[in-house]
């Protein structure tokens, strides 16, 4: 490679940023004593707002429109330079969050910092994924290091536990995937999913093969989305891992496995939606209602947000299926708007629910059970309201921006001509509002059981007010951010088709 190539690289410059910038804290890491290891996360931090602004530079310089490099396999669309930039501030929260949670429990090492830009270079890869190695890849890099990240308290059984049950399901996963990715190359002779999209439209394919490869594709996709029936590993992992690791994985990955399903079903397999949609509605309504009902009976806060996760997970996968419902697109750029602004926004409302586990849990004391949220309001007012305005958010209440989530995905359906879908939806959501609600009860209704002091740091604090406030303001003013959305996914191949 001489400089004359480096502007063919262009479209991959943030990725390339994080990982050269990652592999120098890791070496960094590994000659810095004990005292100056706060200067990791500074470095972390930093790396993350340099990929932020180059990422921005690189939409400038291609004026928003898709660009490709090594050789197809890599795409820089609005869609996934706008999801990156969420990806990079959602890993920036998640380590303010965690830097005195991990300081008080001797988890503060490079390993952590390191793990999470590595996963996030993994995430990144498989925003921009054009080939299907490429989003295998990327896949596979995120996970490994959300393995070790979930293990990384050794001397805890629990997220032993927990790393090992991710471990094994994910590793099952991931098989099926590269099985189903396989029956897809022997039925189109081509891992490219832009030509793909272009032999199945052609016809000219092995229709058996083709659909026992989407089936196997699906039940991937669907684990890393973490939806009915292959939820069984999310209640156990957010329970086990420790705090912070429970936030990481909540938040960006989810990202990362949205734009999975939006390249492999959308751009690639588009025109077997009469196929996948099919098995997406089973799995939407089977996600919102268990996830739903098992959250009710749930004590611990985190496998109640854990089950909640689910629910939510099944809401966006209305917006996927609405795109394109007996062959009519006349939906899809909504539906897949819909469903893009739903997962951001989601992020956001899980950034801020388990950012406040952490913020309310200190040396020795985890606050996980839904007894520490008793009395809130008479320990400290603020961070009360902000839980407050975040659990309304969750349960979609008016006017906080977790409504216009769940009304794009319902406007969507409704387009697509769904109303029982629609239907469905609304009254799952009602039941889930129910334990939501239930934590504001205690919050402001109940005596505290706590007495210990709530010092989260003025950092967090400060971060935790603009997370919670964002819930109010993007549900005054959803707007732009719905636009943006709408911009993002305008680009998607079969759209411009």
């Amino acid at each position: 490679m001489s400089a004359s190539d480096l502007p063919i690289l262009l479209p991959a410059y943030g990725e390339i940023l994080l990982l050269v910038l990652a592999s120098a804290i890791l070496l960094v890491d590994l000659f810095l004593p004990e005292r100056l290891r706060g200067l990791t996360h500074w470095l972390s931090l930093a790396t993350l707002a340099a990929c932020f602004v180059l990422t921005v530079q690189v939409v400038r310089a291609t004026g928003g429109q898709a660009a490709y490099t090594f050789g197809g396999m890599f795409v820089a669309d609005l869609m996934a330079n706008v999801l990156k930039l969420v990806v990079y501030a959602a890993v920036a929260a998640v380590l303010v969050y965690s830097r005195r949670y991990l300081a008080e429990r001797g988890m503060l090492r490079g390993e952590f910092f390191v793990l999470a830009l590595f996963a996030t270079l993994g995430m990144a890869v498989m925003i921009s994924a054009n080939h299907m190695l490429a989003l295998y890849l990327g896949l596979e890099l995120m996970s490994l290091c959300v393995y070790s990240m979930v293990a990384l308290n050794r001397d805890s059984a629990t997220s032993t536990e927990a790393a090992m049950k991710y471990f094994v399901l994910g590793a099952l996963a991931s098989g099926l995937l590269l099985y189903g990715m396989s029956m897809l190359y022997g039925a189109t002779g081509t891992l490219d999913l832009t030509q793909m999209a272009q032999v199945i439209a052609v016809g000219q394919v092995n229709g058996v093969v083709l659909v026992f490869g989407l089936v196997f594709v699906v039940a991937g996709l669907s684990f890393k989305l973490g939806v009915v029936p292959f939820h069984m590993w999310i209640p156990d992992v957010y329970h086990g891992a420790p705090n912070a690791m429970t936030l990481f994985i909540s938040t960006a990955p989810k990202l990362a496995a949205f734009a999975m399903a939006v390249r492999m079903l959308v751009n690639g397999l588009i025109d077997l939606a009469g196929d996948w949609q099919q098995m997406l509605v089973v799995m939407a309504v089977l996600s919102m209602a268990l996830g739903n009902f098992a959250a009710i009976a749930q004590t611990n806060i985190k496998r109640m947000l854990a089950y909640s996760t689910i629910s939510h997970m099944g809401f966006m996968l209305l917006g996927l299926l609405a795109g394109v419902v007996g062959g009519n697109r006349f939906s899809a750029p909504d539906a897949y708007s819909a469903a893009m602004f739903y997962t951001v926004v989601y992020v956001l409302m899980s950034l801020g629910s388990f950012g406040m586990v952490l913020a309310l849990s200190r040396a020795g004391f985890e606050a996980e059970e839904l007894d520490d949220y008793r009395g809130l309001n008479q320990r400290d007012p603020w961070l009360a309201f902000l839980m407050l305005l975040l659990m309304f958010a969750l349960a979609g209440v008016p006017p906080t921006v977790g409504f216009y989530a769940k009304l794009a995905v319902i406007d969507a359906v409704i387009k697509a001509g769904q109303i029982w879908l629609a239907v469905v939806a609304v009254l799952l959501s009602l039941v889930g509002a129910f334990y939501y609600l239930r934590v504001v009860k205690l919050m402001y209704f109940d005596e505290p059981r706590d007495a210990g002091p709530i010092a989260p740091g003025r950092d967090v604090r400060w971060l935790l007010s603009a997370n919670g406030l964002a819930m109010l303001v993007l549900g005054v003013m959803p707007g732009s951010l719905m636009a943006l959305c709408l911009v993002a996914v305008q680009g998607l191949y079969p759209l411009a088709r």
